[in-house]
């Protein structure tokens, strides 16, 4: 079964309430085994016209894991805290491939 990716774009237009979610999501998130691998980090658009304010990606172990995640009362609640936080707020969940055997 392939990992799943779970990519956040996002632009934080109150950087105090943001804080709030960015410190309860990361629990909801490990409790379904997901794993940060991008967190706002530096970034350069190599072709095309997306200028994406900041992005989170995320590596669940499947699909299923990652929507129940989000889907969770853990993941709700850190929600609620990034209400009125960000000015923009895209959230997607895409499969991976299987690895080459």
């Amino acid at each position: 079964m392939p990992a799943t990716y779970l990519i956040v774009e996002s632009q934080v237009s109150d950087p105090e309430a943001f804080k709030r979610y960015m410190a309860a999501a990361p629990a909801a998130a490990k409790a379904y085994g997901g794993e940060y691998l991008v967190r706002g980090g530096r970034m350069h658009v190599l072709e095309g016209d997306w200028q994406p304010p900041r992005l989170t990606v995320l590596r669940y172990p499947d699909f299923e894991t990652a929507k129940a995640m989000y889907d969770s009362p853990e993941y709700v609640h850190a929600r609620a805290f990034r209400q009125g936080a960000t000015a923009c707020f895209n959230m997607v969940l895409v499969e991976g491939v299987d690895s080459a055997p």
